[in-house]
């Protein structure tokens, strides 16, 4: 079964990004909180489809971000200058990613939480 050895790497994959990148785990704890308020905040379809994709998108930056890094220091362990400038570009990647993600859920989420606590106030 070729399907699931792939699927087994690939989640072995994950699996390490999790447990090695403190940023990674700080990803999940967002990504479980922005799932939390979209059901607590009854946001619609495309709203869902917009959640959805800025979370994938920032762990499939931060896995992206890790391959690179871990490619590098097989290729030099020295301090070398285009590899510091390499792996500080693809943490830019996540940062932006994330930074897309946060609009994402602000324009989701502000918006329906204003709604709630203006509904609570009067």
């Amino acid at each position: 079964m070729v399907t699931f050895s792939s699927f087994r790497y690939a989640f072995k994959g994950l699996k390490y990004v999790l447990r090695s990148e403190r940023n990674a785990r700080i990803h999940v704890i967002f990504a479980v909180l922005a799932l939390i308020m979209s059901i607590l905040l009854r946001i619609g379809l495309e709203e869902w489809l917009f959640v959805v994709t800025s979370i994938t998108l920032v762990f499939f930056a931060e896995i992206i971000n890790t391959a690179i890094e871990k490619t590098l220091d097989l290729v030099t362990q020295e301090n070398n200058q285009l590899v510091k400038l390499i792996k500080d570009m693809t943490a830019a990647g996540v940062l932006v990613t994330a930074i897309g993600a946060v609009i994402v859920a602000s324009v989701i989420f502000i918006p329906r939480m204003y709604e709630l606590v203006n509904g609570l106030i009067k």
